[in-house]
């Protein structure tokens, strides 16, 4: 819970490296979340507002987060873009986002494995 409430923390930080953990459990908290949300409004019969605007809540900090990723393997932020290509976009993007940081200091900041330790 807490590399989830670490994203939010960095509601719009576009810049500097996540570490690979740091996006995984936002994006494991956030499945779970938008589960909970969804079987809740359908049970009470609700249209889905609820769901919508957690959303629309998390979208800034989950786009904040892929584009850190990003750049934790040396990508640019724009690479969040091939995602709009059916299918093969994503499969590009779960690859990049399953690789393990780029050892040492690149062009966007310091290694949060090695500031972590």
């Amino acid at each position: 819970m807490n590399w989830y409430l670490a994203v939010l923390k960095k509601y719009a930080v576009f810049t500097g490296r996540a570490h690979r953990r740091e996006y995984w459990m936002f994006f494991l908290f956030n499945l779970i979340i938008a589960f909970a949300i969804g079987l809740i409004e359908g049970v009470i019969g609700s249209p889905g507002i609820i769901g919508m605007l957690y959303v629309l809540a998390v979208f800034l900090p989950g786009l904040a987060v892929s584009m850190r990723r990003l750049h934790d393997i040396g990508k640019s932020g724009w690479w969040l873009l091939i995602g709009l290509i059916p299918l093969i976009g994503a499969i590009v993007l779960l690859i990049f986002m399953v690789q393990d940081s780029r050892p040492g200091d690149n062009a966007y900041g310091p290694n949060p494995k090695t500031t972590a330790a």
